[in-house]
């Protein structure tokens, strides 16, 4: 039984619609306080879950600081890294209840269309979020879970984007149909460029969880080499054992370097392969509509390039380290976006010749 065809111009449609992109964007603001919570090492602000210090807000007041303080005596309460963690659980946490709740609805409009099973999986995914930023606490900073979750953070943001992109009406070119099938051919190079632009994003969450952004404090050079002395069996060891508390890090530097440069080195791969698959599908693209959602990802891609690079020159400013990490989840949404415009374009051929 085939789902049936949405009148994406509903009031329903429309409000699911309008629910979607606002969680999407809410999804940004989580994303940014994530990364501002571990930039400014407050990961472990608060050391219990889903609280602080077993209060729903940072402590305050000198009796419920002697309580807090009592109930975890290893951990002296910081407000000044408690909040910044109690912002973001707040954020994620308003963020998971939209999430549900259009999951919810879009189960209820399935008769009319709605994408309820992408829905549905995305209100699984957030509740498992949840676990792992749950494990983050508990496991204090284990590089694995750490990585996993934010790369948990970029999931859930492209599976937003894509249910907003499902309930919005898209206005597809008309072109030759020799051009149209010169750029279908391109759609599996962008799968591959997303998978890239995933892995890259894995090596930049690796490198954020082990703290090793700061290993190479120079550019291009490393520590004033080219290739330093490196110890990559180490830096990804993806099997350590969790050890009494990561924040700050548990490698040596030799270990750190390794991981620093690995990211470095995927991206150069990454901006050479990207920016080569994009000046082949600008070229194809001109004239429509298309190329220009192809230089926005062009743009971004530079834009992430150029952060990165000022990251290491002023050693990670809090400002331009947020920056980075949420232009790359911008960068892969926006190729995610033409793949799936690509997608419709052949789709959408193919019903027009078979009807």
């Amino acid at each position: 039984m085939t789902s049936p065809k949405p009148d994406l111009s509903s009031p329903a449609m429309k409000r699911l619609r309008y629910t979607s992109i606002g969680a999407f964007l809410l999804t940004v603001l989580v994303i940014m306080l994530g990364a501002w919570t571990r930039l400014v090492d407050a990961g472990l602000g608060c050391p219990d879950w889903p609280g602080c210090y077993g209060f729903l807000t940072v402590p305050t007041g000198e009796e419920n600081v002697r309580l807090a303080e009592a109930r975890f005596p290893d951990t002296p309460l910081d407000a000044s890294k408690g909040w910044p963690e109690m912002i973001h659980r707040y954020a994620a946490g308003i963020l998971g209840l939209v999430i549900v709740g259009l999951a919810i609805a879009c189960y209820r409009l399935r008769d009319e269309g709605a994408p309820w099973k992408l829905a549905l999986f995305t209100a699984g995914f957030v509740m498992l979020q949840a676990a792992f930023g749950a494990w983050t606490v508990t496991l204090q900073l284990w590089p694995q879970v750490v990585a996993a979750h934010l790369l948990g953070g970029f999931t859930t943001f492209c599976l937003l984007f894509i249910l907003a992109m499902r309930l919005t009406p898209l206005r597809l070119p008309a072109m030759p149909r020799g051009l149209r099938n010169s750029l279908g051919r391109l759609r599996p190079w962008l799968y591959g460029g997303v998978a890239l632009v995933v892995l890259q994003i894995a090596l930049g969450a690796w490198t954020a969880a082990n703290y090793a952004a700061v290993a190479c404090p120079d550019f291009p050079t490393c520590q004033g080499q080219w290739w330093p002395a490196m110890e990559w069996s180490k830096g990804f060891d993806f099997f350590q054992t969790v050890g009494p508390n990561y924040l700050g890090g548990q490698l040596g530097n030799e270990a750190r370097v390794a991981i620093h440069k690995g990211h470095r080195v995927g991206a150069v791969i990454v901006t050479v392969a990207l920016g080569a698959l994009l000046f082949m599908l600008g070229r194809r693209a001109r004239g429509t509509e298309l190329r220009s959602w192809v230089i926005l990802a062009g743009v971004l891609l530079a834009a992430q390039v150029v952060l990165g690079i000022v990251n290491v020159l002023l050693h990670i400013p809090v400002a331009i380290a947020v920056a980075h990490n949420i232009f790359g989840a911008f960068l892969l949404v926006a190729l995610i976006n033409l793949a799936y415009r690509l997608y419709r374009l052949e789709s959408s051929a193919e019903s027009a010749t078979n009807s």
